[in-house]
């Protein structure tokens, strides 16, 4: 069963323009091995992490560290959460996530749906 539903959209240039403009920005939003990401794969990343929240109803409280993205051996991304962000999902009885992410003429995007 769904139990939630999130996608984002990131402008890249606006998002790089942020990161420019507010350097601890990037040490908030995201772990240490996704800081070294080229502009558009972190800019995707971002947008997981957004859609990810919507997904589990945008509580406040969730910290943008305690999720990352990562990929499998096929390359295909994937949801490894931690903290506040693992105790959402355990409260909504979360048991699966699947994440699609892109990024093409400037604009990063990712959706991502929660099941039980």
């Amino acid at each position: 069963m769904i139990i939630g539903l999130g996608i984002d959209v990131v402008d890249v240039a606006r998002f790089a323009q942020t990161l420019a403009r507010t350097p601890r920005l990037r040490e908030r939003l995201f772990i240490e091995s996704e800081r070294s990401m080229g502009l558009n794969s972190l800019a995707a990343t971002f947008a997981a992490k957004e859609a990810l929240a919507k997904a589990l109803g945008a509580p406040a409280g969730l910290r943008w560290a305690d999720v990352s993205v990562l990929r499998d051996q096929d390359g295909r991304p994937h949801l490894k959460m931690w903290g506040t962000v693992e105790a959402r999902a355990e409260a909504l009885g979360v048991m699966g996530l699947h994440v699609s992410l892109s990024h093409d003429a400037g604009i990063a995007s990712a959706v991502v749906i929660a099941e039980s």
